[in-house]
């Protein structure tokens, strides 16, 4: 058999494994619980403890926070796992080997080596008359296996949902990072930012290190009793003499970060946004933490390398310049905030289309309503998924000044045809696709398979 054919049928097979894990409870109703997903790794020979991790709670910004720990941590000569979620286009982009997705001829060995033993926890699970493993569960074993047989020197594991009950919390991370948070899932996590980060500090464990954005007062007081509790170090990013500074450059912005261990001025950072320079100085602090307990200062010209180079698929993405179309995975308030600012800031645009569609439980209305005085017109659109809402019911709820244009478009397909033609009409006409991961994704698809210019 070639070498292609080979790699179609691992495909195929990949691609197999992928519906086995969708038939299973989905993402959008996680079990507060961890004793089956911890059963199950303990049946393949602890593969969590297989290395050390690096485990990211927070509600927005974690992926990218993740991304730029694993850039690091790779630039300085590590082998590294990163585990993230949701993906965009395919599932391998959530488990990375080496700064690589996951290749569909290892993952399908890896699902077909720990298969036997999710099915057994699953026959325990259901004669206690309890549901079997979600989704997430199996693809967090999944990971911890992935990352035990390449194997990796380090792993960087974003959280689910939550923290304290999340499937990933099984693992112990020898740092626990903390992106900001906000309000998010709060029919899971609870109505305010003290119940949530309580609920997302359980990632803390005895004696760690805690590396953390700044956060709201209510925020920050949970993480440091908790860390205080757990007799863990917490250092908060604008506190202690950290601090962060950027400026906007072309491609990019240039940041100068005073870290735990050292100072790193005038780096160029390849990601758009001032709340990526946030992400970078966490993930910085987190990377000097887990290096000689922030004792040691990073290579600058390593460091250098990793921000110039990292990615993160979906965050402020330019994905076409004829006209320009820019996606970004927020999803709620705070993240559209995030966005609003960088619209302003790196981008020379002055008829915005948002193309925008949402799941059922999120803030639909304050997220546009946050976006509206930044956009010329709305067209509000269904995504691709069976946790959406109806793109008519958005509208209904919503209360805008006249002056925005919004027009309704079911089909997320056609909103995009829709949105460049209204761009390509101006000289400086942009489309904004946002407000879910699943239109971002299908955005990229289309960006990708069209060749959009």
């Amino acid at each position: 058999m070639s070498r292609s054919a080979e790699e179609s049928e691992y495909a195929r097979a990949a691609e197999l494994a992928y519906q086995e894990l969708l038939s299973r409870m989905g993402e959008g109703e996680p079990q507060p619980r961890l004793e089956p997903t911890r059963r199950v790794v303990e049946l393949l020979g602890d593969v969590h403890r297989a290395y050390p991790v690096i485990h990211i709670a927070g509600t927005n910004g974690k992926t990218s926070t993740a991304r730029l720990i694993e850039s690091i941590l790779r630039a300085l000569g590590l082998r590294t796992g990163l585990f993230t979620s949701p993906h965009l286009i395919s599932l391998n982009e959530r488990i990375q080997i080496d700064g690589e997705p996951i290749a569909d001829e290892t993952l399908v060995a890896n699902w077909v080596d720990i298969k036997p033993y999710v099915e057994m926890v699953d026959a325990e699970l259901v004669a206690k008359g309890e549901l079997r493993l979600t989704f997430f569960e199996v693809l967090t074993v999944l990971g911890f296996a992935s990352f035990a047989d390449a194997p990796v020197d380090v792993a960087v594991v974003e959280a689910g949902m939550g923290g304290e009950w999340d499937a990933t919390n099984v693992a112990d991370g020898v740092v626990a990072v903390f992106t900001p948070i906000a309000l998010d899932h709060t029919e899971r996590l609870g109505p305010d930012i003290n119940t949530i980060a309580r609920t997302k500090s359980g990632i803390i464990k005895p004696a760690a290190m805690v590396v953390s954005a700044p956060q709201e007062p209510d925020g920050e007081a949970v993480l440091r009793e908790a860390a205080a509790l757990t007799e863990s170090a917490i250092n908060v990013l604008g506190t202690g003499g950290t601090s962060v500074v950027s400026e906007v450059a072309v491609g990019g912005q240039l940041v100068s970060i005073i870290g735990l261990a050292g100072t790193y001025d005038d780096l160029f950072l390849g990601l758009l946004g001032d709340h990526q320079a946030i992400n970078a100085a966490v993930a910085l602090m987190a990377v000097e933490s887990f290096l000689g307990g922030a004792s040691q200062t990073i290579d600058r010209n390593l460091l250098a390398e990793a921000f110039a180079t990292v990615t993160s698929p979906g965050r402020l993405q330019r994905v076409a310049s004829n006209p320009p179309v820019i996606v970004d995975a927020a999803h709620n308030p705070h993240g559209a905030q995030s966005l609003a600012e960088a619209l302003t800031s790196y981008f020379d645009c002055d008829d915005i289309t948002l193309v925008f569609g949402s799941l059922a439980d999120k803030d639909y209305v304050e997220f546009v309503s946050t976006l509206a005085p930044f956009v010329h017109r709305i067209i509000l659109t269904t995504p691709p998924s069976d946790r959406a809402i109806d793109a008519g019911d958005i509208a209904a709820a919503l209360s805008l000044p006249p002056e925005v244009l919004v027009t309704v478009q079911p089909d997320p397909m056609v909103a995009l045809v829709e949105a460049r033609a209204y761009a390509a009409q101006s000289l400086k006409g942009a489309v904004v696709v946002s407000g879910s991961i699943s239109l971002v994704g299908l955005t990229l698809a289309c960006a990708i398979e069209e060749k959009w210019s």
